[in-house]
């Protein structure tokens, strides 16, 4: 049996009064002191504390890695600690502004603010006393307009409450699996009434790696459930800022159980698709920092008979420290006998997996059969029995109103940029393109990336898989049911479709069509009943349609290389895609480049940078036609271009067969030093560059890993292909935190709880791929397998798709010497 002890966490939500020893008899305490670490949190064993260690997402607001925060045995269970304006916040509700954050040798303060109320406070975490106290300052009294609407907010997570208890003064209860709170009205909103009230709150109290208590000696706490309004909702204790009074204005102290000398259990982080025999086959084992134990690791070949073999046993190779944890090794690539295997550390047994020529021949397919068909907008797409949706958005579109700045990441200038005036609706607009991501606007960056990914996938590899009917005259889809086409021509006949209609109805490319209104764009279910289909009324969805150089570059690049593709399978189409590209480069080359400037906040919505997008037109017109104006016009950009080869180097190694040997001498060096910084930034025992922004860095791995690919084509000396591998190993299972598949239904174990358009039911789109591991500040290495509401962990973008099939296919290619 375990035993366990508390570890005492003193969270001084403080706007006022300290607490003597007498007011917390009957609170739990022991001697394991939580101590300020180099880090700049606060550590005990089995517990974290953070003061605002990371802040809310500068791009869609609250993400749920703000404010006060606690790891509790290993997962982020508590976030949000801070003032918020709401009893249970949506995404979109008010935050502060962020103003400083101090750490001294004394705790750590964040200063924050409500402009628009003139309300600054601070958030102050000391350690002593066996625990942490964190403190809400404010110099003044709370403003007469936050009185009965401030409070100090502490968040947990559902998934790890829900089916456990929680107890107060006088009362005590379940957290419900669904929520089911009564409803009421709270300064004029409607919001879930608490779910229990009192001085002092245990959460869950029947699971000792959970347990929290919150206990306040003057201040109602107040427990509610946020699912009741947003899907994405969490738990929330709050207790309300009073008025009149300045200096520390609430006190909580708040302990949580740590079971005795806790360590975090090993991860087997490894392929879980299997590996090719003449691969490099490392598994990398994860352990905590208190781990001393020493294991040798195990390869175990399971039998037919359910037997095992043991193949290996073999002590690992210490890697060293990265972030959080210590690594080790284990090489086992002398191992090239196929069959299906397991790895063992101590008792901790991986799923099994293969070792074999033709591991990766189907995992790129329920990408292209299922992921995308889903992904399908302005149709109608069923699999069996199941109807993934229906023919959304007939209605698009209307134009979207001047000065105008959008939730998504949209923006509208002071002129529309062409004949439409705002709110008239744009005819034709209504055809082809994917869902951008888990929600459903067509961002026009992306549709292009798209357009060219599966071009390359089909001119590199000549993929001809037909498991879909795709039918653009019925407008429906049927999953799992050939046609006789390739699907992959579909879909890229589908993508161009809607580049076609935006230039036709504007005579450039748009920005994007997205939701006009809050209440659609966090729609969840089927697209078809966010909109009335009828076009012209005013739940229509917008396109955004600023003049953009870089974005139309952009499109003259998707539609060339188009045309290729579909030269041999719709030729009317394959030559209007041609000329549409043709007619693109020559009009942005008779006037000054049209550039959007937006001052207001952060657009991704309006195309690259102008000489990265139009180098990629040059590339796929000069693919395409074979002009030497292109060849020219690369030549000429190269110099400048080359200082961005990490950004464009597979563009760059496109490039090399179409130019002379004399371009392929001005790479070549170029190529080293790509491959020196691969190799510097690469300072993990994953052997891959992983990103520490506010989105994991899949995408980034992958497109690193395709770069390598392109380039060793080229200079098969410079670059290692073992460099293209390990990008897939990564996204397969071998990474931190996990060793979780993060392709949907590819894989032992895979992504199955994903933030899709199905997000809401806890569950996955097989063939999507999620964003991956998103390093928490400054140490924490986190992808939630059981809460899909992290986007920047768990949302499936479109694009990703299409480099994913490139990349898989291109490591097969390399293995089994597929030409």
């Amino acid at each position: 049996m375990k035993k366990n002890n508390v570890a005492l966490i003193c969270l001084a939500a403080i706007v006022g009064i300290c607490f003597t020893d007498c007011q917390w008899q009957g609170v739990a305490r022991v001697n394991q002191e939580l101590v300020l670490n180099d880090s700049g949190y606060f550590e005990a064993r089995g517990l974290n504390v953070m003061v605002f260690s990371n802040w809310y997402d500068g791009s869609f607001d609250d993400a749920k890695i703000a404010g006060v925060e606690m790891i509790h045995h290993g997962v982020r269970t508590v976030t949000n600690g801070d003032v918020r304006l709401n009893p249970t916040p949506g995404q979109w509700d008010a935050i502060p502004e962020f103003v400083s954050r101090n750490v001294g040798k004394d705790g750590i303060e964040a200063v924050l603010r409500y402009s628009k109320y003139d309300f600054q406070y601070s958030v102050r975490g000391e350690a002593r006393d066996g625990g942490v106290y964190v403190s809400v300052h404010s110099d003044r009294p709370i403003p007469d307009g936050l009185v009965g609407i401030a409070g100090f907010n502490l968040e947990f997570l559902p998934s790890a409450y829900w089916g456990k208890s929680f107890i107060t003064d006088n009362a005590s209860g379940l957290f419900p699996l669904y929520p089911s709170s009564d409803m009421t009205a709270i300064n004029g909103e409607t919001e879930p009434a608490p779910l229990a009230s009192g001085k002092r709150i245990d959460l869950a109290p029947d699971d000792a790696e959970r347990h929290i208590t919150i206990a306040s000696a003057d201040n109602e706490l107040q427990l509610f459930d946020g699912r009741n309004k947003a899907q994405n909702g969490w738990f929330v204790v709050r207790s309300l800022l009073p008025a009149n009074k300045s200096g520390k204005i609430i006190e909580w102290f708040i302990t949580a159980q740590t079971l005795k000398n806790w360590t975090r259990k090993p991860v087997i982080a490894h392929s879980q698709v299997g590996y090719h025999p003449a691969q490099q086959k490392v598994a990398v084992i994860e352990l905590d920092k208190n781990d001393a134990r020493t294991s040798k690791v195990q390869l175990l070949k399971i039998n037919n008979d359910g037997s095992t073999t043991k193949v290996l046993n073999e002590k690992p190779k210490t890697w060293g420290r990265y972030l959080r944890y210590n690594y080790l090794t284990f090489d086992f690539s002398s191992i090239k006998e196929k069959g299906v295997y397991r790895l063992q550390y101590g008792d901790v047994v991986t799923a099994s997996f293969r070792i074999d020529n033709n591991v990766y021949q189907n995992a790129w397919q329920p990408t292209l059969d299922v992921f995308y068909p889903v992904q399908m907008d302005h149709i109608f797409v069923r699999e069996a029995y199941r109807v993934w949706h229906g023919d959304s958005h007939r209605d698009d579109a209307l134009q979207a109103p001047i000065n105008h700045h959008h939730f998504d990441l949209y923006a509208q200038g002071a002129t529309t940029g062409n004949k439409y005036k705002p709110l008239q609706h744009i005819p034709g607009l209504n055809v082809g393109g994917w869902y951008d991501a888990g929600d459903f606007d067509i961002r026009t960056q992306t549709q292009n990336a798209v357009i060219m990914d599966l071009v390359r996938s089909y001119e590199h590899f000549g993929i001809m898989r037909d498991e879909t009917t795709i039918n653009p005259k019925s407008r429906s889809v049927e999953i799992h049911v050939p046609d006789g086409l390739p699907d992959i021509l579909q879909q890229i006949e589908h993508g161009v479709i809607q580049l076609l209609a935006q230039q036709k109805a504007v005579g450039y490319a748009v920005n994007g069509i997205v939701e006009s209104h809050i209440e659609q764009y966090r729609h969840l279910g089927d697209a078809v009943n966010k909109t009335d289909n009828i076009s012209g009324n005013k739940d229509d969805r917008w396109a955004f349609t600023n003049k953009s150089t870089p974005l139309n570059y952009g499109a003259a690049a998707a539609l060339a290389s188009a045309s290729r593709a579909l030269k041999g399978y719709n030729a009317n189409l394959a030559t209007e895609c041609l000329q549409v590209a043709q007619k693109i480069w020559a009009d942005e080359h008779s006037h000054k480049p049209d550039i959007f400037v937006f001052t207001k906040g952060y657009l991704n919505t309006i195309g690259g940078a102008l000489d990265a997008e139009e180098f990629r037109a040059a590339v796929e017109l000069l693919q395409a036609t074979g002009d030497d104006r292109y060849k020219n016009r690369i030549n000429e950009m190269y110099p400048e271009i080359s200082k961005k080869f990490g950004w464009l180097a597979g563009t760059i190694a496109q490039a090399i067969p179409l130019m002379d040997e004399k371009f392929k001498a001005q790479v070549e060096p170029q190529v080293k030093t790509y491959m020196d910084n691969l190799a510097a930034f690469n300072q993990n025992p994953f052997g891959v560059f992983i990103s520490t922004g506010g989105w994991a860095g899949n995408g980034g791995i992958i497109q690193n890993s395709i770069n390598c690919y392109l380039l060793h084509q080229h200079f098969p000396d410079l670059v290692n292909p073992e460099l293209v591998y390990q990008g897939l190993n990564y996204i397969y299972g071998t990474h931190p935190d996990s060793d979780i598949s993060f392709v949907s239904a590819v894989g032992a174990h895979s992504k199955q709880v994903a933030y899709g358009n199905n997000r809401a039911d806890f569950t996955f789109i097989a063939g999507g791929i999620v964003p991956g591991v998103l390093i928490l500040k400054p140490d924490f290495p986190e992808n939630k397998e059981d809460y899909p509401f992290f986007w920047g962990e768990n949302e499936y973008v479109v694009n990703l798709g299409a480099s994913y099939i490139f990349l898989v296919n291109a490591v097969d290619n390399l293995l089994n010497n597929r030409q």
